[in-house]
């Protein structure tokens, strides 16, 4: 039954107030504007109206609803590209983590209306940091990995807050930014490193001298070299090297390691 409302039933405020019959009295709070919060309770009696209010607290508006339909879209759009590259945060991270920021700011909003309304959400920031941490790790030649996955996170995190506050049009450009960044800079980083790379080699040499030998052929193929350790093990030496040049000088050495009989094993 829909609600009736009459010109001459005010609520205190100035606003028009719901029509009541008679014997049944509503409390001033629940006005229109009440009820035009959440549409479907024009459909219920007036009086269950106000146990749902007194007895469920906050009742979302379509501009919450909005805003977590928005941080799923967002969530997802991030998380298809890192599924797409096989990372450890993918899809349903990193909806969740977009979605997770987007609710702890419309709560802290609610719920810190007339003291600090940041201050829920200002924690996010720290939480997520412990999240991106998880992220970062050291593979067996003791590269650290996951940095990208990290910052993806935190930037994640930041489009939620954005969400959740309202700013829909910054949000709108730093998606844009990030999935360019995204989509993009590996094709750059892959013409970076045809110029420039450093690479770690261990060379396992039968004889001293050819430590001397090493030096020599880093110089020939146009590679600056460093010496790191050297190690004798099991009657052999372990050579560690720490060289930068383009990637065709690096392949250039590598064809002269695979030719060298005196040279046993080699990784980098």
């Amino acid at each position: 039954m829909l609600q009736k409302y009459r010109p001459d039933c005010f609520d205190g405020k100035g606003k028009p107030g719901i029509w009541q019959p008679k014997g049944i009295r509503l409390p001033l709070k629940f006005s229109v504007e009440a009820n035009i919060s959440f549409p479907i309770l024009y459909f219920y009696p007036p009086i269950f109206n106000a146990m749902l209010h007194d007895y469920l607290g906050y009742i979302p508006d379509y501009h919450d609803l909005i805003k977590l339909l928005l941080s799923i879209v967002a969530g997802g759009l991030i998380g298809a590209e890192r599924e797409y590259r096989s990372k450890a945060a993918g899809f349903r991270t990193m909806v969740l983590i977009c979605v997770g920021s987007t609710l702890f700011t419309i709560y802290s909003t609610q719920l810190g209306e007339h003291s600090s309304p940041d201050r829920m959400a200002a924690n996010i920031i720290t939480g997520i940091g412990f999240l991106g941490a998880g992220a970062i790790f050291r593979d067996t030649n003791n590269v650290t990995r996951g940095l990208t996955t990290a910052a993806v996170i935190w930037m994640t995190a930041a489009v939620g807050v954005g969400i959740g506050s309202g700013n829909f049009i910054l949000v709108l450009l730093t998606m844009a930014l990030l999935l360019l960044i995204l989509a993009s800079f590996p094709y750059l980083e892959s013409l970076i490193d045809k110029k420039h790379q450093v690479r770690v080699y261990k060379i396992h040499l039968v004889h001293r001298e050819q430590i001397a030998e090493m030096e020599t052929l880093f110089a020939s193929c146009e590679l600056k070299a460093s010496r790191l350790k050297h190690i004798r093990k099991e009657g052999r030496i372990v050579s560690s090297w720490q060289s930068s040049g383009s990637e065709k000088a690096h392949n250039h050495f590598v064809n002269h390691l695979f030719l060298d009989s005196n040279i046993t094993d080699f990784e980098f």
